[in-house]
C-alpha cells in the first residue's frame, strides 16, 4: 500500500503543478540521440539548424525532452557498419537513425528499426522516394533527404567552343555528350584534360555509375525481385558492361575518375581539368560559389539516373520511440523540407518545389557580408530556392531509379563492385566474358528467386 500510496502522490503533483505527463507508454523524458552521417551543408549546418528549433519548442513547452545529432565519421560504407555493430550489440544508445536509402530493407529485415505508420509519409512525397522507405509492404523509415544523378558542365567552354546552344537544361543523350565533348576538345581551354569525370573508385560510386549505365542499356532493369533475390541474367549484364564500358572510353573520360571518390571529381572539375562531371545536388551550391551562371550549368544526367538519399528511422532499442517519431515528422515536414531544399539538399516533397507559399522559417538563411553582398552566391528562383529546382531537379527525382532493394545490399554492392573493376584493369575482359562472372558472383552473394 506504501508504493501505491507514493505513486498516486507523485502523480498528483504533477497534475496540480500543470508539468509534462509521461507519454501513454511510459517514456521518461530526456534527450533524443540522433545518428547520421556528415552534414553536406557544413558546420552547424540545416540538420543542426532544424533540431535546434525542435529544441526551441520543446523548451517553450516544458516537455523535458531535446535531440542531439551524433555524426558518424567515415565513408557511407564506413557508417553502415558502424550503426550495424551499434545497434546489433546495444553499444550505442541511438533513438533515430539516418538510413542511406538502400540500407532500410536490411535494418528491417535484422529488425533494428520500427515500423511506423503509414501517415509518416506525407501525401507530397515525390512517389519514387516514398518507395524508398518501406519494405516487406510496411513503412519503417521517413525520406528525409533524396538525392539523384546530374550532369554539371561548362557553359562558357561550350560557348567557346562555338557550340550554339549552351543551355543543356532540357536534357541530351549520350551520342550528343559525346560531341559536345569532341567540340571543347577541338579548342582544349586553359587546363583542360578529358571531356568528363565521375566516381568509379572501388566503393559505393562504382556501382552508381554501373547501375546508370546498366539501367539505361536495360528497360525497367531490376537484377533483385520484392523479397530481394537476385533475378538478373547474363544478357542483362552483358548489355549493361557494354554501355558501362563506352562510357569510361580513354579518349573521354578523365584517368582519374577510376581513383575518383566525389570530393576528387568536383575537384577535378572545379580545376577545369573536364567541362563534365557527373555528381550530385549538393555541389550546386559549392559550385556556385565560385563560379557564375555563364560559366556552369546543370542539366538531368543523360539517360537514367539513380535516386539517392536518407531516410530517418526509429532504433527498435529505442526508450523514447514515441516521441522520436515527432521528432521525425517536425524533420520530414513541408516547411522543414523546403529549409533542405533552400540549403541544398533535394528535398522529397513536391511542395518544396512548387508552393510558394511553404517557406523555411526554422533554419537560418545566407546572411549578407559587410560589404552587403550574401556569402551564398547559388541562383535562386523570385521565391527564394536553387533556380534549378523545379524544372530539372525535381523531374530528375520523379525518374531516378533506384538500386536492388535486399537485406543484402553490402554483400550486393561489394561484389557488384570488385567484378567490376575488372572493366578498369590494363587486360579488361569482353562484354560477355564479365558478365558471366558477374552473374556467377552475385548468384553466390544473393539469394536466387529462380529456384
Amino acid at each position: 500500500m506504501g508504493r501505491i500510496a507514493a505513486l498516486l502522490a507523485l502523480l498528483l503533483s504533477a497534475a496540480c503543478s500543470g508539468g509534462p505527463q509521461p507519454p501513454s507508454d511510459e517514456e521518461v523524458p530526456g534527450q533524443i540521440v540522433i545518428a547520421s552521417g556528415r552534414d553536406v551543408t557544413g558546420k552547424n549546418g540545416v540538420r543542426e539548424q532544424l533540431i535546434d528549433a525542435w529544441n526551441r519548442q520543446q523548451e517553450a513547452r516544458h516537455t523535458g525532452y531535446s535531440a542531439r545529432l551524433v555524426e558518424l565519421p567515415g565513408s557511407a560504407d564506413e557508417q553502415r557498419s558502424q550503426l550495424l555493430g551499434a545497434l546489433q550489440s546495444g553499444s550505442a544508445t541511438y533513438d533515430v537513425v539516418n538510413l542511406d536509402v538502400t540500407w532500410v530493407p536490411e535494418f528491417a529485415a535484422a529488425h533494428l528499426v520500427r515500423t511506423l505508420p503509414d501517415g509518416m509519409i506525407g501525401t507530397d512525397v515525390i512517389p519514387s522516394v516514398a518507395r524508398t522507405a518501406r519494405w516487406d509492404g510496411r513503412v519503417y523509415a521517413a525520406p528525409f533527404n533524396s538525392d539523384v544523378g546530374l550532369l554539371y558542365y561548362r557553359r562558357d567552354w561550350l560557348h567557346q567552343a562555338g557550340v550554339q546552344q549552351t543551355d543543356l537544361s532540357g536534357g541530351i543523350n549520350w551520342t550528343q555528350l559525346d560531341a559536345l565533348i569532341g567540340d571543347v576538345g577541338d579548342v582544349r581551354p586553359k587546363g583542360y584534360d578529358h571531356g568528363w569525370t565521375t566516381q568509379l573508385a572501388a566503393y559505393e560510386g562504382r556501382t552508381v555509375n554501373a547501375v546508370e549505365a546498366f539501367a539505361t542499356s536495360v528497360t525497367d532493369l531490376s537484377l533483385t525481385d520484392a523479397d530481394g533475390h537476385y533475378t538478373g541474367d547474363v544478357d542483362q549484364l552483358t548489355r549493361g558492361v557494354a554501355e558501362l564500358r563506352r562510357r569510361t572510353e580513354g579518349s573521354y573520360l578523365l584517368p582519374d575518375a577510376f581513383h575518383s571518390d566525389e570530393a576528387a571529381s568536383l575537384g577535378d572539375f572545379a580545376d577545369g581539368r573536364t567541362a563534365f562531371l557527373r555528381h550530385w545536388p549538393y555541389v550546386y551550391r559549392s559550385l556556385f560559389q565560385n563560379f557564375t551562371k555563364d560559366q556552369i550549368g546543370v542539366a538531368p544526367l543523360p539517360g537514367r539516373a539513380v535516386l539517392g538519399g536518407q531516410n530517418l528511422a526509429v532504433t527498435a532499442s529505442s526508450r523514447r520511440a514515441t516521441k522520436a517519431k515527432e521528432l521525425i515528422s517536425f524533420l520530414t515536414g513541408k516547411q522543414s523540407e523546403r529549409c533542405l531544399l533552400d540549403a541544398g539538399f533535394a528535398a522529397t516533397r513536391e511542395s518544396a518545389y512548387t508552393d510558394d507559399t511553404v517557406r523555411c522559417a526554422t533554419a537560418a538563411s545566407p546572411s549578407p557580408s559587410p560589404t552587403g553582398e550574401r556569402d551564398d552566391r547559388m541562383p535562386r528562383d523570385a521565391a527564394g530556392r536553387p533556380l534549378y529546382a523545379r524544372a530539372i531537379l525535381l523531374p530528375a527525382l520523379k525518374k531516378a531509379v533506384q538500386r536492388p532493394r535486399t537485406p543484402l545490399y553490402g554483400a550486393f554492392t561489394q561484389t557488384f563492385t570488385t567484378q567490376l573493376g575488372a572493366l578498369f584493369g590494363d587486360s579488361p575482359p569482353d562484354d560477355e566474358t564479365l558478365a558471366r562472372r558477374l552473374d556467377a558472383a552475385l548468384r553466390k552473394a544473393l539469394p536466387d528467386g529462380r529456384g
